[in-house]
């Protein structure tokens, strides 16, 4: 029985960086490469092909590193600045 394979979708997935990397914010996975129980992703800069970079997969579920899909960038915290959690109350006077 083959093992199941270990982030199914991440080849062609695009992530925002939540601060700059190698100059660039937006990526896409180009690449996969499974190392025994480690997976890692090739990220290509959207902007700049010649940009790329390994890293373990792993790094992408960690919110404070990386935000699935391409964010608009207005709509992050800027650098530096821990993002906020949005408002779940609204007072009334």
């Amino acid at each position: 029985m083959p093992r199941k394979q270990k982030y199914p979708h991440l080849l062609g997935s695009k992530w925002t960086a939540r601060q700059k990397t190698e100059g660039w914010r937006h990526f896409q996975v180009a690449n996969r490469r499974q190392e025994g129980p480690w997976v890692f992703a090739e990220l290509v800069a959207s902007c700049d092909p010649t940009v790329r970079l390994w890293i373990n997969a792993k790094q992408l579920t960690n919110r404070l590193l990386w935000q699935p899909g391409w964010q608009p960038l207005n709509q992050m915290a800027p650098e530096g600045e821990p993002e906020r959690e949005p408002e779940e109350f609204f007072w009334l006077n």
